[in-house]
């Protein structure tokens, strides 16, 4: 069996795009302004913190929980706020992915975020953190199998 190839989704793509045609200094502005619009999780996750997975590789404290609706899923990030850059990639993905089918949010691209222009702006450490993330979602995907 071949593995697919990644496709980049179309909003994902589309705020990819734009960081890159950023200046420098718009570029973590940009991803601040994410960072801000990341949501809490819902009630039960933040009474129940235990079904939250950790991303251990993120050297900030940060969870993420998945859920299904019919084939969308739905995911939930708890990341402090003392952690911004990392707390404005998981709003960029909540934006772009959220609502997404588990084989879309699969097939991302292991490293579209370094096509953002962020590595100038942002440590090695954090970077690789940002793909841990990523590499965390979907290994929660394939846990949860074909339909999760």
């Amino acid at each position: 069996m071949t593995e697919p190839t990644p496709v980049m989704p179309e909003k994902l793509q589309g705020i990819v795009t734009m960081f890159k045609s950023m200046p420098k200094a718009m570029r973590l502005q940009a991803l601040l302004d994410y960072s801000k619009k990341l949501p809490e999780p819902p009630q039960q996750y933040l009474d129940h913190p235990e079904f939250m997975k950790p991303v251990p590789e993120c050297t900030s404290p940060f969870f993420l929980v998945t859920e299904r609706d019919g084939d969308a899923v739905k995911m939930h990030f708890k990341v402090p706020p003392e952690a911004p850059t990392v707390r404005g990639y998981a709003g960029i993905l909540k934006e772009a992915l959220d609502g997404e089918s588990a084989e879309t949010i699969r097939n991302v691209p292991d490293q579209f975020y370094m096509d953002m222009g962020l590595s100038e702006l942002i440590t090695p450490m954090r970077m690789r953190g940002m793909g841990a993330i990523l590499m965390r979602l979907k290994s929660e995907l394939n846990e949860a199998g074909p339909q999760g």
